[in-house]
């Protein structure tokens, strides 16, 4: 089939360039002895995720247990949550799963911990455990200065081994001259705990941090050993506008179809809240959703759920007809890859692989 015969909207992968993201980080971490476990929340695919496996991931990431559930499939030796687990139902299933794999757990506070040693117990399994820390984002994780006391409480939980820290520095989003400024300030906390650590005589064999807009300053964070990007292995337009990749290491982009120019110097798209991330430019924060690539003037600013509104008037191109179709790279791929049931792998305008998300939509 070739990418023409698609209906609209249709959620497209560039096979070329998501392998070459796959190979550019598997060689970067090599290079620098960083363990990588990427972060599925991107792609909620399994044949994805084993291609990361196989070239070169020693473990994956998720976020919910629902989400674990479907990535164990991939057969993955170590399967890191790194979101909290609270709550009986989702301990049982999580334990499970470590029945098959090695299941390692982010806490950030000792009645999950409490919990999670309780549900191993019952279900005779083990959990790996990593105390989360907060770097300055603000949104989960103990503080620095109380990793070490954390981590020992932890260490002395029955059905679960301590691995080390976890942290996600997502206050850094520019690698301007104040986002050096802040990796530096990282490294320097970092390097601190891991010293801490050392001093108290808690091994931390896992110090795992990173995310997509710091990937390629990871070497810089002093003691840190593992890297969990997700957003690099198909990109998007704010991985773009916060200077992490370029245009031409976008994978994704989304097909679609003008349904009207009635409106002069507006046409509608067939696809809306329902098809595209409503996340707003993470650098300027401007009213717009994606990027046109036949029109990079063009303003995609206002949608509904069935309908994208896009301003020509400052386009290079006004001459959209009905019938015309586009691809949009969206402003944040992985919420927009959630709203989609499947994606289609393309090389040279054929469609080569279809796979189904099936990761979509698993909340719990």
């Amino acid at each position: 089939m070739r990418v023409s015969e698609l209906d609209t909207p249709a959620l497209l992968i560039d096979l070329d360039i998501m392998e070459a993201n796959l190979k550019r980080v598997a060689e970067y971490a090599a290079a620098h002895d960083l363990r990588l476990r990427p972060h599925t929340k991107t792609h909620k695919t399994i044949d994805i995720g084993r291609r990361q496996l196989v070239s070169g991931a020693a473990g994956l990431t998720v976020a919910k247990v629902s989400e674990a559930e479907v990535m164990v499939k991939t057969e993955t030796p170590d399967l890191l949550v790194a979101y909290p687990v609270i709550g009986r139902g989702k301990l049982d299933r999580l334990a499970q799963l470590a029945r098959s794999t090695q299941v390692t757990v982010a806490v950030d506070h000792l009645m999950a911990a409490r919990q999670l040693s309780d549900a191993a117990r019952q279900a005779r399994v083990e959990f790996h455990v990593l105390a989360e820390v907060d770097v300055g984002l603000g949104r989960v994780g103990v503080q620095p200065a109380e990793a070490v006391d954390f981590a020992r409480s932890v260490s002395n939980l029955a059905h679960l081994k301590f691995d080390g820290i976890a942290f996600y520095p997502g206050h850094i989003k520019l690698m301007d001259e104040a986002g050096q400024a802040a990796v530096d300030k990282l490294s320097d906390t970092v390097s601190g705990m891991v010293k801490q650590f050392r001093a108290a005589s808690i091994p931390a064999n896992i110090v795992s941090g990173g995310s997509t807009p710091t990937l390629y300053e990871s070497h810089r964070i002093a003691g840190m050993n593992e890297i969990r990007p997700g957003t690099y292995i198909f990109n998007d337009r704010n991985t773009v506008e916060c200077g992490s990749c370029k245009w031409e290491e976008c994978a994704a982009s989304i097909l679609v179809t003008v349904v009207s120019t009635a409106k002069k110097g507006q046409m509608i798209i067939d696809g809306g809240s329902k098809t595209f991330s409503s996340d707003r430019l993470a650098t300027t924060g401007e009213p717009t959703f994606g990027l046109i690539r036949e029109a990079p003037g063009a303003s995609f600013h206002r949608m509904m759920e069935e309908h994208g509104f896009v301003d020509l008037r400052r386009a290079e191109r006004s001459d959209f007809q009905v019938g015309d179709r586009v691809q949009i790279v969206p402003n944040h791929i992985c919420v927009a890859v959630n709203l989609h049931e499947r994606i289609y792998g393309v090389r040279g305008g054929v469609v080569e692989q279809t796979w189904d998300v099936e990761a979509r939509g698993k909340l719990q």
